[in-house]
């Protein structure tokens, strides 16, 4: 179970992300804050595997609001930030690229009506991007995930999905693919999953 924390601020969030010395050792090793000394990540080591595509499911509605603070649209759900880096294929981060997530809620429900835990935003001039949201809950066929689509300026759009490790059910999710988890860790705003998208 994770334990509820009051919504992290935006100082928060950058400070996690430059705290490099203090995620490495929570096992996120959060790339330095300068473009110029951004480390290489897992995900782009060898310089030319851009992250795997997926669907993007039923639920997938256009135009969703440009927000950050996703949590507050369920209150009683369990919070958590989603953070990382936009790159390209050498590892270069992509400032002003278009990150969008939406996901289940705490009941496993996605709202199609609205648009409750959804929402996009801008990389920043380093290529970041985060969003304070919920951990989505299970439900039937599925193991818990968000979707999500990337874009930097002028390009292709991604569409894929992330997924949270040890989770039971990944082992029967068809379109579970490890290559695309997440790097949880805690801070003192509470749980923090890390993935840097590869465009």
């Amino acid at each position: 179970m994770v334990t509820r924390a009051e919504p992290p601020t935006r100082r928060t969030v950058i400070t996690a992300c430059l705290a490099v010395p203090a995620l490495q050792a929570a096992g996120l090793g959060l790339a330095a804050a300068q473009p110029a000394e951004l480390a290489p990540t897992p995900a782009c080591d060898d310089g030319d595997h851009p992250t795997p595509a997926q669907t993007e499911g039923p639920f997938f509605k256009p135009d969703a609001p440009l927000r950050r603070d996703l949590a507050a649209d369920a209150p009683n759900g369990d919070r958590i930030i989603v953070a990382g880096f936009v790159l390209d294929t050498r590892c270069r981060p992509l400032p002003g690229a278009i990150v969008q997530i939406w996901h289940a809620d705490d009941m496993g429900r996605y709202d199609t009506a609205g648009y409750r835990l959804r929402g996009h935003q801008f990389t920043d001039r380093s290529g970041r991007w985060w969003f304070t949201t919920i951990v989505p809950a299970l439900y039937p066929g599925r193991t818990r995930h968000y979707h999500l689509k990337a874009q930097k300026p002028s390009g292709p759009i991604l569409t894929t999905q992330l997924y949270f490790p040890g989770e039971p059910r990944n082992a029967r999710d068809r379109l579970f693919d490890e290559r695309l988890l997440l790097r949880i860790g805690e801070t003192a705003d509470g749980r923090f999953g890390r993935f840097d998208i590869v465009l």
